[in-house]
């Protein structure tokens, strides 16, 4: 007990040097120091994974209240290649000096933890919804508590790096979007580029996986409760509301309208979602899909499947730091139907962070998210297949 408490005293003190140094040493080392603060929780455990495995970074610490003093990989044995090392409670003297602060924290305390670390760090880049709406009034409607640092609101930035990527280089303090809110802006945006077609009104329903409620114990979360059922929850009244709409409407410059309806699925994760427009005029499929691959022609993370070949699905984006869309004109209303999926662990949480940290700190967007022989080529055409002897080329 004696040598494992000097043990991590030993290893409390070289991160305490670390963290301090990291600021000074950047420049020379060409590295970026990050400490993940809500390192136990599912997304906190993900972006942990990814920013091990990111080759311009190094993680100096990983902060769990509930799991201070225990070590990162007995939590999670299936990321024990990537980190290992002990997590600590909340010490913002200890993490002061780092170049990057990832906050993966409940609603309430990520707020107060970039409070006591703004200014005192790089960049502070929050997972969880404290910092996404840009007044104290919005934000206590929707999460319908008082806001804990109101002062930090106005110099978030939000972090969906697809629509709002140009406010990201070099910020101080970004809030990602939300899980539900990603892939409802997402699947709804391109929209806007066709003037009057579509009227400024949007219906969502999405359903998530279990994991986007947190790592908490809840009776209504338990596997007996969840497995063979499917349920509607909040509905009406659900947090990304607000921020589906803020979002939208600074994209169309004018009122938008949302509505959204979020179901629970007896999943680990992942989330499905429909978002409709109605249409004012016919819509063309040809003129929908083109629109819609032109909108994210640029956006490695977005990929747009015709309808006509498949619609997406849950097990397409699993793991992987990608959002489908597939674009379909409803033939019985005409309306404009966009099904979206992600993995609310990933796009929805760990590998958008790792995206807007890319984006803050001047790196390629895919960093650390593509294997790095894989960034400068694409995907091998078809007729590089291996042809069998007779076959014609």
């Amino acid at each position: 007990g004696a040598e494992r408490g000097a043990e991590r005293g030993a290893e409390r003190g070289a991160e305490r040097g670390a963290a301090q140094r990291g600021g000074t040493e950047r420049a020379g080392r060409g590295r970026v120091r990050v400490a993940v603060v809500g390192a136990s929780g599912y997304a906190g455990a993900e972006l942990v994974g990814l920013l091990a495995g990111h080759p311009e970074v190094d993680v100096v610490g990983t902060f769990a209240h509930s799991y201070a003093g225990q070590a990162f990989e007995r939590l999670f044995p299936r990321l024990r290649h990537l980190h290992r090392g002990v997590m600590h409670a909340f010490d913002p003297d200890l993490i002061a000096g780092v170049d990057l602060v990832c906050l993966a924290l409940p609603q309430g305390k990520s707020a107060l933890a970039a409070k006591a670390l703004h200014g005192r760090v790089g960049h502070i880049i929050d997972l969880g919804g404290d910092l996404r709406m840009r007044n104290a009034r919005t934000w206590e409607h929707a999460y319908g508590q008082t806001h804990p640092a109101p002062e930090l609101l106005g110099e978030a930035v939000y972090g969906l790096p697809e629509l709002f990527g140009d406010d990201l280089p070099g910020a101080r303090l970004v809030a990602c979007a939300g899980c539900y809110a990603t892939v409802a802006q997402l699947a709804a945006a391109p929209a806007f580029a066709l003037g009057t077609t579509l009227r400024p009104k949007v219906r969502v329903h999405a359903t998530s996986g279990s994991s986007g409620a947190g790592r908490k114990a809840e009776v209504a979360l338990g596997f007996s409760e969840l497995s063979g059922d499917l349920r509607a929850y909040r509905v009406g009244s659900h947090q990304h509301v607000a921020e589906i709409r803020a979002g939208l409407e600074r994209l169309c410059g004018g009122d938008v309208p949302v509505g959204f309806t979020p179901h629970l699925a007896p999943i680990e994760r992942g989330i499905l979602a429909d978002v409709v427009l109605e249409a004012n005029r016919p819509l063309h499929a040809a003129t929908i899909l083109a629109t819609w691959r032109a909108a994210y022609r640029d956006s490695p993370f977005v990929r747009v499947v015709d309808p006509a070949d498949r619609l997406p699905s849950v097990r397409d984006v699993a793991r992987t730091p990608y959002c489908d869309l597939a674009p379909v004109v409803d033939s019985q209303t005409g309306d404009l139907v966009v099904i979206g999926v992600i993995d609310n662990l990933m796009k929805g949480a760990a590998s958008q962070a790792v995206q807007v940290a890319n984006r803050v700190l001047g790196f390629d967007e895919r960093v650390g998210l593509i294997p790095a022989d894989l960034l400068n080529r694409a995907a091998k055409p078809a007729n590089t297949a291996i042809t069998p002897p007779g076959a014609s080329s």
